[in-house]
């Protein structure tokens, strides 16, 4: 039991980083070639780890990143979440899909955090994605058994395609915030003349 709670603390750690964590199916990956834990338990371990470090950062993200923004910015979220909650089918294939794919979560969360998007259904579906690609990963490691942790790290943190995603995916999160989405998104401004 004390080794699922190492595992546990150790993915919600690397999930409440806002960048620059690796990914946690390399975790599930070490874990599963270098110790006897059963994959099942594994598997939902880090997928509820994962989905709770996410939403604390989300919420996180939320509660201090909407401190230091400027009103237009506030209002060029609030456009955004606006255009995704009037368009649930769209937002919720596009959720489908971002739950499912191994692409860097934490500016997604950021993102979500920062426009005050509804949250538990975005994690249910972090969640839900999570079960299934955790569970491919571990079990694709449980026919290698052939690497390291060391080996691991050092491939996530100084590989030039790894840093460049997630600079990337930063500089997306502050382009994101930047846009007017009302204007670009033809949604009626109801702040007064001229958005005032």
């Amino acid at each position: 039991m004390a080794e699922y709670l190492v595992f546990f603390a150790l993915v919600l750690g690397v999930n409440l980083m806002p960048a620059f964590g690796p990914p946690t199916w390399s975790i599930i990956a070490l874990y599963t070639l270098n110790s006897d834990l059963e994959l099942a338990p594994l598997v939902l371990t880090a997928a509820v780890a994962a989905a709770t470090g996410r939403f604390l950062l989300a919420l996180a993200t939320r509660a201090l990143g909407t401190r230091f923004l400027s009103e237009k910015t506030h209002a060029n979220l609030a456009a955004a979440r606006e255009a995704l909650e009037q368009r649930r089918r769209n937002s919720m294939l596009a959720l489908g899909l971002f739950a499912l794919s191994p692409v860097p979560s934490a500016q997604l969360f950021e993102a979500a955090g920062l426009a005050k998007l509804r949250l538990l259904p975005f994690t249910a579906a972090f969640f839900a994605g999570r079960l299934v690609s955790y569970t491919i990963y571990g079990l694709t490691a449980q026919g290698i058994r052939s690497t390291s942790l060391g080996e691991v790290l050092r491939e996530e943190l100084s590989s030039p395609i790894g840093i460049a995603i997630q600079v990337a995916m930063l500089a997306a999160l502050v382009l994101l915030a930047r846009i007017d989405w009302r204007k670009r998104l033809g949604l009626e401004d109801d702040r007064g003349p001229q958005g005032q």
